[in-house]
């Protein structure tokens, strides 16, 4: 089959007619227990990108793998033969896989670069289960997922969430201590590739790479390998395999600072959907996503609520394929907008409509008003952020205020640095009401080492009195929720630019049900 992703891009249609054919596939491939096809000969183990699971429900789980025995093979196809796999899948109530409770069989596609989604239902809620995958005499390792509480109960949840992960930057030591907490969730709130050359040692790695990872990435075949290389790290193959996740894409996982149908380098708007689509593909391909999320073309459905029980409802957004150019002087226009119309009335709809204790807006790009100057004369702010977009975020909380929504919080990603902040009424006036709290975490590697705070940093903690909070250190944010507090704890690590780093709390904080205040802990 030609695949239109690498070839010229005419318009949308030529996409959707593709996209279709390709769901068709997904979907004869998920008849547990169905037919196969016999098992080609492969040259070496397939399952050196590891197992996940996402996209967690009270009875249902989506489980995925992608075969590649040779998973740096230059083409992007993981050294797999141009045929159809069957992949046996076992849940079992035990990790030693005694008590199998579901089993079937999928069929690994090369239009797919031969990943599987498997969508399990009927299991029981609130509750671990363990899995693995078979292909010929190959068995994968056994990982563990959870399903989402029932709707009625009261539980307690423990998650964490991560973004920012350049591989070349450093080591993902953040991520092994990420697997060795007892979490029932994982966010991931984007840049989880970078779209950016790599030279041959392999940027703060030192690992030899050919010479196909030293272009930026374009194609569907140059994304896959990019994904390819991020997943065949071990400390995050752990991860992955020690809890459900769920993910939004932000910015890099295209082209930095991309909105809509616009690439920020001048791409023209046909090229710049051509690798939008190869972008997204590569992104289903290579994630625990529902196979209903397949991306039509340039164009994939991510915004989506999971809801925890009575106490948490994520409401995880997209804030890249509906916005409106980034324009900073025109960051007061009541037409501008982060979400687009649909998305904004989907979320203050559901956030109206939720019984949740606790509303968590899992947010890529920074919501609170960051002025990076102290000048009382003069005002930075970033226009790919939320400020540059303040009339829709006025609008937003306006909304949210109107619903009398119960605690809402924003988690977020992409700044590279952790940051707590008060999101405020009217940030012009520092005495107006708190209306939210914001926990902004940093990145896994992008940035290097850091610092435990920088002369920037002080500088936004003088010029912004909301923010309570500022630390230019790797790592990732864990959060427990129950009925009468949220606690998060920053967690860094010492270094990611060589190997063996040692991860800490470096501050918690607390925020109490009907209290949109941060407290020390």
């Amino acid at each position: 089959m030609n695949d239109p992703l690498n070839d010229t891009v005419h318009d949308r249609r030529r996409f959707l007619t593709y996209a279709a054919g390709v769901a068709g596939l997904i979907a004869l491939g998920q008849v547990p227990g169905g037919p196969t096809d016999p098992t080609p000969a492969l040259s070496g183990n397939p399952f050196t990108l590891g197992v996940a699971s996402g996209d967690p429900r009270p009875d249902s789980v989506v489980l995925w793998t992608r075969l590649a025995p040779q998973p740096l093979a230059d083409d992007g196809l993981g050294g797999m033969p141009r045929e159809p796999v069957p992949v046996r899948w076992e849940v079992a109530e035990d990790d030693g896989m005694r008590k199998v409770v579901r089993k079937g069989v999928a069929t690994a596609r090369p239009e797919l670069a031969h990943a599987v989604h498997v969508e399990v239902d009927g299991l029981r809620p609130g509750r671990e289960y363990w899995y693995r995958f078979t292909v010929g005499v190959e068995t994968s390792p056994t990982a563990r997922t959870k399903t989402a509480p029932d709707p009625g109960w009261a539980t307690e949840v423990s998650f964490a969430w991560a973004s920012c992960q350049q591989w070349e930057a450093g080591f993902y030591t953040a991520y092994r201590d990420l697997a060795a907490q007892d979490l029932d969730l994982v966010g991931h709130l984007g840049d989880y590739i970078y779209e950016y050359a790599i030279g041959a040692s392999g940027g703060n790695r030192k690992t030899p790479l050919s010479a196909a990872h030293n272009a930026a990435v374009m194609t569907l075949s140059q994304y896959r390998l990019r994904y390819a290389l991020v997943n065949s790290d071990p400390d995050l193959r752990a991860a992955r395999a020690a809890a459900p996740w769920f993910l939004v894409p932000d910015d890099h996982d295209v082209e930095d600072n991309w909105g809509a149908d616009r690439s920020p380098t001048g791409m023209t708007p046909e090229n710049f959907l051509r690798r939008r689509a190869a972008a997204f593909r590569a992104y289903f391909e290579n994630l625990p996503l529902r196979p209903s999320t397949l991306p039509a073309g340039p164009d994939m459905s991510f915004y989506q609520r999971i809801k925890y029980g009575k106490l948490a409802t994520f409401h995880a957004l997209d804030e890249r394929q509906f916005r409106s150019p980034a324009d900073i002087n025109a960051r007061l226009d009541p037409n501008r907008t982060m979400l687009g119309e649909q998305q904004e009335r989907w979320l203050l709809d559901g956030l109206g409509g939720s019984h949740s204790t606790w509303n968590l807006l899992a947010n890529q790009v920074q919501m609170f008003q960051l002025d990076r100057l102290t000048d009382p004369g003069l005002q930075q702010l970033n226009p790919d952020t939320w400020d540059g977009y303040a009339a829709g975020r006025n609008r937003l909380w306006a909304g949210i205020a109107a619903r009398k929504v119960s605690n809402p919080v924003v988690i977020t990603g992409d700044a590279h640095v952790n940051c707590a902040a008060e999101i405020k009424a009217d940030y012009a006036d520092p005495a107006s009401p708190t209306v939210s709290v914001e926990f902004l975490g940093t990145s896994i590697t992008s940035g290097g080492n850091g610092s435990d705070t920088s002369p920037g940093g002080q500088e936004w903690l003088a010029a912004n009195p909301h923010l309570k909070f500022f630390n230019n250190q790797r790592g990732y944010v864990r959060c427990h929720l129950g009925p009468d507090t949220l606690r998060a704890d920053y967690v860094v690590v010492d270094k990611v630019t060589t190997p063996g780093g040692a991860a800490s709390v470096r501050k918690s904080f607390v925020v109490e049900s009907g209290r949109p205040a941060i407290q020390d802990v």
